[in-house]
């Protein structure tokens, strides 16, 4: 079992312990990792009963789920580089009363992951609240290591962003100019390195299905969204991946893939309770989502696996 001080801090200094770009900054073949979303403890019976405010004292079902997707992710061969939990870690908000209950009891579960497996945890709006202060950050930090930074796996440059800050910033103005001006630095470094693709995690999609769909709470605004995929696409950015649907969607616009991943936790669509493999070579970046049970009876795919090729020699 990993020392839990050590796990759940790897992110600090805006940096990824173990994944720099010294350590990291070169291609050296293709690699896959795994990308989760969602588990969000206690939304499950808060759905149940049809009080999402305030219902959710039980959170069994999801504590459950998260061990059969980290024994799901621990018999993977080989073991993926990293895993991304990309937001709603739990469901209490900051300051409501099963919140410290609901972080305990998945950091107990989280622990049972195999050490050699980074866990990247990407913060959602449930971890600093809709309307995110500077309050919540520094809890979500305390608690779960930086709210954004970047690493470095196999020559290639991942982001992870606190996507709140695009959603409503309005309690917090000068994070989110820190936040900005970080993420202009990192893309502004991104288009002059070569870098083998760049990746980025983020709990709320840019969009759902279409650039063109109009904003809600599953979505960031239009204007929002445009202007970061046009830093993205200028950055060469290959792919987005969130969560906060809690099923599956997307899509491509201007060459970047927006993929949005179901949740591990509560479905609000027709998907089962899964993960995605994510699969990493020389000339792009492919994915496809699993279902715990799928994953548990034979692992990923002939295709994912045929795209890892003599990695798992």
């Amino acid at each position: 079992m990993t020392d839990g001080a050590e796990m759940f801090h790897r992110a600090t200094g805006r940096s990824f312990k173990g994944f720099s770009a010294e350590e990291e900054g070169e291609w050296k073949g293709p690699f896959y990792f795994v990308q989760a979303a969602d588990p969000q403890l206690g939304l499950m019976k808060a759905w149940a009963i049809g009080d999402t405010d305030n219902g959710g004292d039980e959170w069994e079902q999801e504590v459950l789920l998260t061990e059969k997707a980290i024994q799901a992710v621990n018999r993977l061969t080989p073991l993926p580089r990293f895993m991304a939990i990309c937001g709603d870690l739990i469901h209490a908000m900051p300051g409501t009363q099963w919140r410290e209950a609901q972080e305990r009891d998945l950091k107990n579960v989280l622990q049972k992951v195999n050490p050699a497996i980074p866990l990247v945890f990407v913060s959602g709006n449930h971890d600093l609240g809709n309307t995110p202060s500077a309050q919540t950050v520094t809890d979500y930090c305390r608690s779960w290591g930086d709210d954004y930074f970047s690493f470095w796996v196999g020559g290639v440059l991942f982001l992870v962003l606190n996507s709140q800050l695009f959603f409503d910033s309005s309690a917090c103005p000068e994070l989110q100019q820190e936040h900005d001006a970080w993420l202009s630095q990192q893309l502004e470094e991104a288009s002059q390195r070569k870098c083998r693709h760049v990746v980025v995690f983020q709990h709320i999609p840019l969009f759902v299905n279409s650039f063109e769909e109009e904003h809600d709470y599953f979505n960031l605004k239009r204007r929002v969204r445009q202007e970061l995929l046009g830093k993205f696409r200028k950055a060469g950015v290959k792919a987005v991946f969130s969560g906060h649907c809690h099923r599956n969607a997307g899509g491509v616009h201007d060459g970047v893939d927006m993929v949005v991943t179901s949740a591990v936790g509560q479905q609000l669509g027709d998907d089962t309770h899964g993960l995605r493999i994510v699969v990493v070579t020389e000339e792009k970046v492919a994915h496809q989502y699993y279902s715990l049970d799928e994953l548990r009876d034979g692992g990923m795919g002939s295709e994912m696996r045929e795209l890892l090729g003599a990695t798992l020699s």
